[in-house]
C-alpha cells in the first residue's frame, strides 16, 4: 500500500537508538539536551524545549503565555485539531480566520478585519496561531506587522514547514513569531516517532515550559543545600510531557538527513507539477516567489464534478489499486464539538470549506519510488 506519507528510517537511525538502549539512559538524559542544542543551532532559536508531541508543545505554550477564560485566540480552520484544542485546554476562546486561495495559509486581510471587529466591541485578541500549511510559510512579515500594531502574541505552528525557507532563511520561524511549534510525528519531515518542541527566543517562556513539561516540579541547588538532594517543589500544575533519550537519539540522527529528505520531497512535487498541470481538472499548490516549500504535504485540488465521480468513490477506487490518500483537513469549525460549543456553522469560512471539498493529499515521502 502506498500511503500519503511514511517515515524514512535507515541503519544509522536504528544504531543511534540501540546505543542509547545500552547506555543506561532511556528516559531523559544527555541525548535530550543534545537534541535541544542541535535544534537551536539548526533553526536559529535561543531556546528549544523538546516535549512528547506537537500537541503538548501547543498546550504548554498556551499555559506559559497565560491564556485564560475570556481571551480570544485566532487561528486557521484548515489545520489539525490540536492547533485549536490547545486553546480550549487553556480555557481561552477560539475563533477562526479564513485561508487565502493562493497558498492556503491564513488570510492577512481577513485577519486584520477580524481583529478590528473584536476591537469595535471592546475585545482584544490575545494571540494568533498561524499555520504554515502543507509546508508553505505564511506571510510572516505581515503577521509580525499586525502583531506589533495590535499587540498580540504570535505563534508559528511550524509543524508542516520544518526545513522550509522564507526569504531564503530557514531560521525564519522564531525570527517573526514569539514561539514556533514543531511536531516530529512519523510522517513529518523528520521524526522522533512521536515528539515535538517549543522554540523561542524568550528565556522566561522557555523556563516556564521546562517546568510544566515535567509535572511542574522545580529542583535546584538551593533546595538541595537547604532541604536535601531529593527535595522538589510544585508551584503550578504541570504535565508529563517529557521526550525520552531514545526518541532524542532518533531525532538527532534524522535531523542530519533533513536537507536530503526535503530535496526528494521537492523532486516528487516537481514531477507532480509537470504531470497535473496538463489537465485543467487539477489545481496545483502554488508557491510564493520568496518561499522554499517544505512539502510535508502535496495538497492537490481536484474538480470532482468534472471527473464525474464523488470524492468518497474516488478514494475507494484509489485504495483498491493500492494508493491510500488522505485529506488535510476537515475544517475545524465544522467539527461537532466546535459547532455545538461555539456556534460555528457551514458558510462561516467559505474559502476553507471549498478547499476541503476538493483537497486531496497525494503520496509524498522520501521512500516513494519513482515508478
Amino acid at each position: 500500500m502506498i500511503s500519503y506519507g511514511k517515515q524514512s528510517l535507515d541503519s544509522r537511525d536504528i544504531k543511534s537508538v540501540v546505543k542509547v538502549l545500552k547506555s543506561g539512559f532511556i528516559t531523559q538524559g544527555p541525548k535530550t539536551e543534545e537534541f535541544e542544542n542541535v535544534l537551536k543551532n539548526k533553526f536559529g532559536s535561543k531556546h528549544a524545549c523538546v516535549v512528547s508531541s506537537g500537541t503538548a508543545a501547543l498546550h504548554l505554550t498556551a499555559i506559559a503565555l497565560g491564556w485564560n477564560s475570556g481571551d480570544v485566540i485566532l487561528t486557521s480552520p484548515i489545520t489539525f485539531l490540536s492547533s485549536v484544542n490547545s486553546i480550549i485546554y487553556s480555557g481561552a476562546i477560539p475563533d477562526f480566520v479564513d485561508i487565502n486561495s493562493e497558498d492556503y495559509t491564513i488570510d492577512i486581510k481577513k485577519l486584520e478585519e477580524k481583529i478590528k471587529k473584536y476591537r469595535n466591541i471592546g475585545d482584544k485578541i490575545k494571540a494568533v496561531i498561524a499555520v504554515d500549511y502543507a509546508g508553505h510559510p505564511c506571510d510572516w512579515k505581515s503577521l509580525r506587522r499586525l502583531a506589533s500594531k495590535y499587540n498580540f502574541r504570535l505563534i508559528n505552528d511550524n509543524c508542516h514547514a520544518i526545513g522550509a525557507k522564507y526569504f531564503n532563511n530557514s531560521k525564519f520561524a522564531t525570527k517573526y513569531a514569539d514561539v514556533a511549534i514543531h511536531s516530529y510525528h512519523a510522517v513529518k519531515n523528520f521524526t522522533t516517532a512521536e515528539g515535538g518542541s517549543v522554540l523561542t527566543n524568550d528565556k522566561s517562556l522557555d523556563e516556564k515550559v521546562r517546568v510544566l513539561r515535567s509535572h511542574g516540579m522545580i529542583r535546584n541547588t538551593k533546595f538541595a543545600k537547604n532541604k536535601g538532594s531529593w527535595h522538589y517543589e510544585m508551584h503550578n500544575l504541570g504535565y508529563n510531557y517529557r521526550l525520552t533519550d531514545l526518541q532524542c537519539a532518533l531525532g538527532i540522527s534524522q535531523l542530519k538527513k533533513l536537507e536530503k529528505f526535503l530535496s526528494i520531497r521537492r523532486a516528487i512535487a516537481k514531477k507532480y507539477d509537470l504531470e497535473f498541470k496538463k489537465d485543467s481538472r487539477f489545481i496545483l499548490p502554488k508557491v510564493s516567489k520568496n518561499v522554499r516549500h517544505a512539502y510535508h504535504l502535496y495538497p492537490l485540488l481536484i474538480k470532482f464534478n468534472e471527473l464525474k465521480i464523488s470524492k468518497k468513490n474516488f478514494f475507494k477506487k484509489m485504495e483498491k489499486i493500492g494508493i491510500k490518500l488522505q485529506v488535510h483537513y476537515i475544517p475545524v469549525h465544522l467539527q461537532p464539538f466546535y459547532k455545538k460549543n461555539f456556534n460555528f456553522k457551514l458558510g462561516d469560512f467559505p474559502i476553507a470549506e471549498k478547499f476541503y471539498l476538493n483537497q486531496v493529499s497525494i503520496p509524498i515521502y522520501p521512500r516513494l519510488k519513482k515508478k
